[in-house]
């Protein structure tokens, strides 16, 4: 199992605050380093100093890292138009030396829409807006050279883009999907993605979700074999009891709940979490870092629980 650092900045950092934690993780041995894309707080965290963006962000960390994948656990397609959305991973993926997922999803904060002028439709819309979006960016990236992409959707109509916004890797950047939707989001995921995510759910609705996507793949005739299944889990660890117990009230979080939805206790606790939904079927786990002032923590689970990947799979 690959273990990937996530983030969650609209609760309140800065740049800084951000590029040292990525550096952290990236010096640690972590896979990968991604972030939300949201400019409101989901929770009852202040979110001070401010909002930042999550592709800006990613163009910084591209650039102040080395090794370390990055991405986005997810775009909201709601605030970005599917061209210039296009143009700016394919840009980033190149900063990076070809580093980059991208994980889109429908979008889902009312307040956070409110808040900032962002047109908010029903979700059926925003779902055919999330397909049509997917279609859109998989064919720029497909469109062979010399040749124009032309979309004619019912939310978008590209007329002969030249397609020039060519991403480093080929054939494009992994695209994550995910989510507890059904049917609809398993059959974006084995249509479109390389990767379905499930995220903050028990370890049996994780499987279902991942039953559901391989039925969805199998529909589609795709072997689902070729379609990465992760998580992305809060983690609260700490070397005593009493540090998972300071730790959780930092995040203003029950213990009992981050067990369920995440993992949650002394390393040996976490690596036995994760070695369950391993056996689910998870062969990536985004572990969710709510303080990004507690370098510690993410220390903690770097010595104690990274070593130990072996126990939980890995992945080719």
């Amino acid at each position: 199992m690959r273990l990937r650092v996530f983030v969650e900045p609209q609760r309140g950092a800065t740049y800084d605050q951000i590029l040292a934690f990525a550096r952290e993780a990236e010096a640690l041995g972590f896979d990968g380093f991604f972030r939300s894309d949201h400019y409101l707080t989901t929770d009852d965290s202040p979110g001070w100093p401010g909002q930042t963006d999550s592709w800006t962000t990613l163009a910084g960390l591209a650039r102040e890292t080395s090794r370390v994948r990055l991405g986005t656990l997810v775009t909201a397609a709601t605030f970005r138009l599917p061209g210039p959305l296009a143009v700016a991973v394919a840009q980033v993926d190149h900063m990076s030396g070809g580093r980059v997922e991208l994980g889109l999803g429908a979008g889902w904060h009312t307040a956070e829409h409110r808040a900032f002028g962002i047109p908010f439709p029903a979700v059926g819309e925003r779902f055919d807006r999330l397909e049509e979006q997917l279609a859109i960016l998989t064919g720029l990236w497909a469109t062979p050279q010399g040749t124009t992409f032309t979309f004619a959707g019912r939310h978008y109509d590209l007329r002969a883009n030249p397609a020039q916004a060519r991403p480093l890797q080929q054939p494009r950047p992994p695209i994550i999907v995910g989510g507890g939707g059904r049917p609809r989001t398993p059959r974006l995921a084995a249509r479109f993605a390389d990767e379905f995510n499930i995220a903050f759910c028990p370890l049996e609705e994780s499987q279902s979700a991942f039953d559901r996507v391989r039925s969805a793949c199998r529909s589609a005739r795709r072997d689902p074999a070729t379609l990465r299944l992760s998580v992305a889990l809060t983690v609260c660890c700490g070397a005593t009891q009493a540090e998972v117990i300071r730790r959780a009230e930092a995040m203003g979080r029950a213990i009992d709940e981050l067990a369920e939805e995440g993992v949650a206790g002394r390393p040996e606790e976490v690596i036995d979490a994760l070695a369950a939904r391993a056996a689910a079927g998870a062969e990536i786990a985004y572990l969710q870092f709510l303080d990004l002032a507690d370098l510690d923590h993410l220390r903690l689970v770097a010595a104690e629980v990274l070593p130990h990947l072996g126990r939980v799979g890995t992945v080719p």
